[in-house]
């Protein structure tokens, strides 16, 4: 974009002369809680997106220690819910937002703790980079947690959260709680003050309905909003990268770019987002990949599962480790690098984006 196509670069035809009439019209606005297109059109429709929120970084080292401490100091219970400690955006203001549409936090459960059931209108994942022994029970569907799995708990479904175990455990949790309360679109209930059912079973039933490649329940011909799956497991992610990778090798096109594998958890009723307002992927670079810096419209954020890289944002390297996270606000640009083999999951606001065609990518050499 040159200078003369910004708008502080525009001759403002719409500025009169000071008079007492402008002023007397300028005061009867504000009586009357009006504001002039002409005084804000810069700030209202930018020639590109101006986000508020800035690209930041979160290092795991300094987020567990963070959230071990409120396991020994802040028990878990009924009020305050869940012991989850968000990621605040040091561009919003404050708020626990890691964008203007997405919430992400850390959540810790302590040694045979119980986090009570509850629902609300919000949509929320889980993806754990470490740790097993935590079972999510979904509408009384007991839900397996262990490394490398996704598991969903679509909006308006009752979920909590038991640790059979003597040892801790965390992951990360992902919302669309800025959406939904800039919408005021929120519904909250308290459920059990346990949970409906501490059974332990190594697959959920909606695995076990579900969870076989190309075939679908006859019970189960109507689309849903959201996946019916409760946990997509990594060892079938694993392999499906692995296999892109392999493909690669072979000269065929499996990859979205050289060295770079990517999935994208669905929703098997329709092919779509596992939910309506949130994007879950997984990204594999192979050792020494790079991808090519893009601006997308919307926010994305990635966690480290396995391996050493960085990031670029806005020109700018970020050495990154297992575990850490960072936020890639809108029209921000961006680019991996990967140092060794490097897996990282993400999940965007891509389909509130797309579902209002608001959605557009720049990628680094294209036109």
């Amino acid at each position: 974009m040159t200078d003369a196509l910004d708008h502080s670069n525009v001759e403002h035809s719409m500025q009169p002369d000071d008079s007492p009439e402008l002023r007397a019209l300028y005061k009867g606005f504000q009586d009357e809680h009006l504001i002039p297109l002409w005084t804000q059109l810069g700030d209202l429709m930018p020639m590109t997106p101006k986000p508020k929120a800035v690209p930041h970084v979160w290092k795991w080292s300094r987020l567990l220690p963070l959230a071990e401490a409120s396991g020994q100091l802040v028990p878990v219970g009924r009020g305050g819910e869940r012991r989850a400690i968000g990621l605040a955006n040091p561009g919003l203001g404050g708020n626990a937002y890691v964008s203007p549409t997405m919430w992400a936090a850390i959540q810790y459960l302590g040694p045979r703790e119980t986090a009570p059931e509850h629902r609300h209108s919000q949509n929320a994942f889980r993806f754990v980079v470490e740790g097993e022994g935590v079972w999510t029970v979904v509408n009384g569907d007991p839900v397996r947690m262990s490394r490398g799995d996704l598991l969903l708990t679509p909006g308006w479904n009752f979920h909590g959260h038991h640790n059979n175990t003597d040892k801790p455990m965390a992951w990360i949790d992902g919302l669309d709680i800025p959406f939904s309360q800039q919408n005021d679109v929120g519904f909250f209930e308290f459920g059990s003050e346990r949970v409906t059912d501490y059974a332990t079973p190594n697959f959920s039933r909606g695995e076990r309905l579900w969870c076989h490649p190309g075939l679908r329940p006859l019970s189960g011909l109507q689309n849903t909003v959201s996946s019916p799956i409760g946990a997509y497991r990594w060892e079938y992610t694993d392999r499906a990268l692995t296999e892109q990778l392999l493909l690669e090798d072979e000269g065929q096109p499996a990859t979205v770019a050289q060295g770079h594998a990517a999935i994208r958890y669905v929703n098997p009723t329709t092919g779509g987002d596992v939910m309506p307002t949130i994007r879950c992927e997984f990204h594999r670079l192979r050792e020494g990949a790079t991808t090519r810096s893009r601006c997308e419209v919307g926010s994305t954020v990635f966690q480290v599962f396995e391996g050493k890289g960085a990031v670029v944002l806005e020109g700018v390297e970020h050495i990154l480790d297992v575990g850490d996270m960072f936020v890639v606000p809108s029209w921000v640009s961006w680019s991996l690098q990967a140092e060794t083999q490097f897996d990282l999951f993400r999940f965007s606001d891509a389909p509130i984006m797309e579902r209002l065609h608001f959605a557009r990518t720049q990628i680094e050499g294209e036109t």
